[in-house]
Parts: C-alpha cells; sequence; structure tokens
C-alpha cells in the first residue's frame, strides 16, 4: 500500500525512509533528496507531517526548509508558445 506523505509531489513514507536510510538527516536534505514541499502547497500540507517523521527517525526538523516560489511570473500565452506565434490576447483571434 502506497502511504503518502506529500500529495503535491507524491512522495511516499517509503521515499522519506529511504532518504533517511541514505543519511539525509535535516529536513531541508530530506525535502532536497525527495521533493516534499516543493508542490503547490509549499509545504503547507506536508511540511508538519514529514518533520516529525524526521523526528520520530532521529533526525532534525528544527530548522525551516527554504522555500522557493517562482522567480518571476510567466504568461500562460508565454508558456503555450502564443508570444512566438503572434497570437495574444483572449477572444482566439490574431492580434497584430
Amino acid at each position: 500500500m502506497k502511504t503518502l506523505v506529500c500529495r503535491c509531489e507524491d512522495v511516499t513514507l517509503h521515499e522519506l525512509e529511504a532518504a533517511m536510510d541514505r543519511g539525509y538527516k535535516d529536513v531541508e536534505s530530506v525535502k532536497r533528496y525527495t521533493g516534499f514541499g516543493t508542490g503547490w502547497c509549499q509545504g503547507k500540507w506536508c511540511l508538519a507531517l514529514c518533520a516529525r517523521l524526521i523526528e520520530e527517525r532521529g533526525g532534525d526538523a528544527r530548522k525551516p526548509i527554504t522555500p522557493r516560489p517562482p522567480y518571476h511570473p510567466v504568461s500562460l500565452a508565454a508558456l503555450a508558445g502564443l508570444d512566438e506565434l503572434g497570437l495574444r490576447g483572449g477572444g482566439g483571434g490574431r492580434e497584430r
């Protein structure tokens, strides 16, 4: 059975334990290894649970994680490639 500890990044309890078995013992290192806390919620849903599990397994969860939001907002048109095609705006038509 798959037990999720981070819904946003699909991190399982098994992955968290495997990270700690590999020597990652503090919350920031485990976060970087597994990816928990890096999804849409930026750790709002999973950080407390993961920190508790890390502490229970002998790790250190006293220091906070470093959230990294996107550096610059990107428009959906740029992500879709519409800027390169000269297509912008809502209405579905071509703007010149």
